[in-house]
């Protein structure tokens, strides 16, 4: 999986220019004298003259493994009182040797850890122990700058007096962070007066004061296995003027901000990318492949963000950065790209590579968290077969999941061509960058400074495919509002041939005055209806309709059936008939259901009526009374209803769609049956009818159709 932060994050800059500075003037105010041309009673001290100013003690250091026993009296470890005896203890320099340099991004002033200093695969407690003799001018403030680079935890004490720690160290455990600049106070009695030892019996003439300085270093499991050279101090601690010290601790924080400048800015691109991801959803709302892109966008930034968390304050451990950033994190970042890119391709084929996927993921992250629990938390050594069987399962897991996605990619080539093409870069070097361990350990170069700023293969890894990705979101986008463009053409071309082929709003035939009122939700409605006079019996057929669902498939279906209608026509009239051959129309066609009406009015008023499924006419306000039917398109032989009534002269029939009873309020309340009743009792016009629905709260097509018999025109005399 993605490479843990852990040692991107614990290294740091040498010290920047203000430090260089002060070590300018150290070379004028600063003097270490040999442990051989001391006097007896300062014999293996080393003399500082500090002259407000900083010098790192690069030793010589005495060191042993081990913890120390702590003195029943005092409740102190022996080994960081003043008096102990060190001298069996073994000697360490952390004087930077000639050519040692940072085995993570290359950098000079880098000491190597215990475990390579005679100490291989130990972990656990440590302490470094270092005897100075300062010379500080009267009323001089002394402080302290801890090892800007350690593994993992420290106390430090003065003389057997704690100055504080970097961790916690109250638990059965010690708690451990990322490195973080440190500074410690010298407690005015450490130095005010000369310290009484075996090794130092009398004071100084010269009134320096001998001072015992002793680390207490603790360091995790985890850091050995990561680590190559770990253990202990990388770079030396600094003592000196309180004032110069805080100086060179403020700068200290300076280095990480520089060295972790690239996650800033990965961090922030991508934050910001998988918002606009999730953005583009309002444009296309039917394309899935933004919901995957926006997280693991997202996913990637909270990786950066904790990784940045945990090397600038103390709210998340060492441990608990592993455990979110490799049992969630790392598998869901992973399997969320293998979706990207399936998604993105339009795959289908194989149907249970997503799954698998998935599958995977969850088997990576319980292996990550059996492993930090068994190891990093439990603190149990595994057995060496059980550490190459948990090795060869997250290889092998890292395997699949590279392998599926540059088998995604190379059919998204054959697929897609240029996209696929501009994908397989990226998704090469995230491939790489998943075996940077393996890499490390043949000694490749995978981290590199840039102007100052680190930058591991991860690191351009991510920032290619952000590339990439910002590249084909904008392709995608200009694609998607090409296709919006063209279909609101359709939609608008479709609402021009569905007005062509509704009827007009006012009709006047001999013996009959009928409206037509029609609103339909969207530009493109799914009610339909018909007024057709019969060329010579003075007979008028109207046919009122309502097909499933509504926008431009609806219209679609609306203009097939007006054509049925028409061509019905030519060879009969009759009600029933035409709704059987409006039925056989939708028959076999998925989800084409619509609900009809249809009614031939004689020129004496006699009325033929034929249902399926329709709301039944209001004969003067009042509904006609009539048997149900099952909608056209659902079976062979609906069984349709058909009825015979009489219009008498200025008898008011009204054919009414459901969008009138099943307009709703803002509260969800319905304009209802009764409100119809009403509604018919109270106006004169279909539009009045219709705007009334539709201003109750319009959430269907309504459509509205008034039929007034009227007297017969009379020929005049000739």
């Amino acid at each position: 999986m993605r490479r843990t932060v852990a040692r991107y994050f614990r290294f740091s800059f040498s010290i920047p220019i203000l430090f260089g500075c002060c070590v300018g003037l150290l070379a004028q105010t600063v003097s270490v004298t040999p442990a051989s041309h001391l006097s007896e009673n300062t014999a293996n001290a080393v003399k500082i003259a500090l002259n407000r100013s900083a010098v790192p003690l690069y030793g010589p250091w005495k060191f042993t493994v081990g913890d120390s026993p702590i003195d029943p009296v005092t409740h102190r470890p022996l080994w960081a009182e003043p008096g102990f005896d060190d001298s069996k203890w073994e000697t360490v320099d952390l004087t930077p040797g000639d050519g040692a340099k940072d085995p993570t991004f290359g950098f000079s002033g880098y000491a190597p850890g215990w475990t390579a200093k005679g100490h291989p695969g130990y972990w656990g407690y440590a302490w470094y122990r270092i005897r100075i003799q300062l010379n500080p001018q009267p009323g001089e403030k002394l402080a302290i700058a801890g090892p800007e680079d350690q593994d993992d935890s420290y106390e430090l004490f003065a003389d057997g007096t704690r100055l504080g720690s970097f961790g916690d160290f109250s638990g059965s455990r010690p708690t451990f962070y990322l490195c973080q600049p440190m500074m410690f106070q010298l407690p005015s009695g450490v130095i005010s007066a000369p310290v009484a030892t075996k090794f130092d019996p009398a004071s100084a003439n010269d009134g320096s004061k001998t001072v015992v300085l002793a680390f207490r270093f603790w360091m995790s499991r985890y850091s050995l296995r990561l680590i190559q050279d770990s253990g202990g101090i990388h770079i030396a601690p600094l003592v000196g003027d309180a004032g110069m010290v805080n100086a060179i601790y403020q700068s200290q924080w300076l280095n990480p901000v520089r060295l972790l400048a690239i996650v800033f800015v990965k961090g922030a691109v991508f934050l910001l990318l998988g918002l606009t991801a999730f953005s583009l959803i309002f444009f296309d709302r039917a394309d899935r492949v933004y919901l995957w892109i926006g997280a693991v966008l997202l996913l990637t930034a909270a990786y950066d963000a904790i990784g940045i968390a945990g090397y600038f304050t103390q709210f998340l451990n060492l441990i608990a950065i592993y455990i979110i950033q490799d049992c969630f994190l790392d598998p869901t970042v992973t399997v969320c790209w293998v979706m990207v890119w399936w998604v993105w391709f339009g795959f289908r084929r194989p149907s249970w590579l997503p799954l698998a996927s998935a599958t995977l993921a969850v088997v990576y992250a319980f292996e990550q968290a059996v492993w930090h629990l068994w190891t990093d938390i439990f603190f149990n050594e595994p057995s060496h077969p059980v550490s190459v069987s948990f090795y060869a399962a997250s290889l092998a897991i890292r395997i699949a999941f590279i392998g599926a996605l540059l088998w995604i990619v190379a059919q998204g080539v054959r697929r897609k061509g240029i996209e696929g093409w501009l994908a397989l870069p990226p998704v090469l070097l995230f491939g790489i960058a998943n075996f940077s361990r393996e890499l490390e350990t043949l000694h490749l170069q995978v981290n590199w400074l840039l102007f100052g700023a680190g930058i591991g293969i991860t690191d351009l890894a991510d920032l290619l495919l952000a590339l990439v990705l910002a590249l084909l979101l904008l392709r995608r986008l200009l694609a998607s509002l090409r296709r919006q463009r063209q279909m609101a053409l359709d939609v608008k071309q479709a609402q021009e041939v569905q007005q062509v082929i509704l009827p007009l709003a006012k009709i006047e035939l001999p013996g009959f005055a009928i409206e037509c009122e029609y609103r339909p939700a969207l530009e493109v409605g799914g009610d339909f209806f018909q007024i057709v006079p019969h060329p010579t019996d003075g007979s008028v057929l109207i046919v009122a309709g309502d097909v499933a669902g509504k926008g431009l498939k609806a219209g679609m279906l609306v203009a097939l059936l007006v054509g049925a209608i028409r061509s019905t026509m030519d060879w009969s009239t009759d009600p029933e008939a035409v709704l059987k051959a409006l039925n056989q129309r939708l028959l076999g066609r998925s989800d084409a259901h619509a609900t009809c009406l249809v009614l031939k009015i004689a020129e004496d008023g006699a009325v033929a009526l034929a249902n399926a499924g329709h709301l039944p006419p209001y004969l003067n306000g009042q509904p006609v009374p009539m048997e149900g039917a099952l909608p056209l398109g659902l079976t062979q032989d609906p069984g349709f209803s058909v009825m015979h009534f009489k219009l008498a002269e200025s008898d008011r029939l009204v054919i009414l769609s459901d969008g009138v009873a099943e307009a709703s309020d803002a509260d969800g309340h319905l304009f209802g049956f009764e409100r119809v009743l009403e509604l018919l009792r109270t106006t004169t016009t279909a539009a009045e009818v219709a705007g009334a629905a539709q201003s109750f709260g319009q959430s269907d097509d309504i459509s509205v159709i008034a039929v007034r018999r009227t007297a017969a025109m009379e020929a005049g005399p000739a």
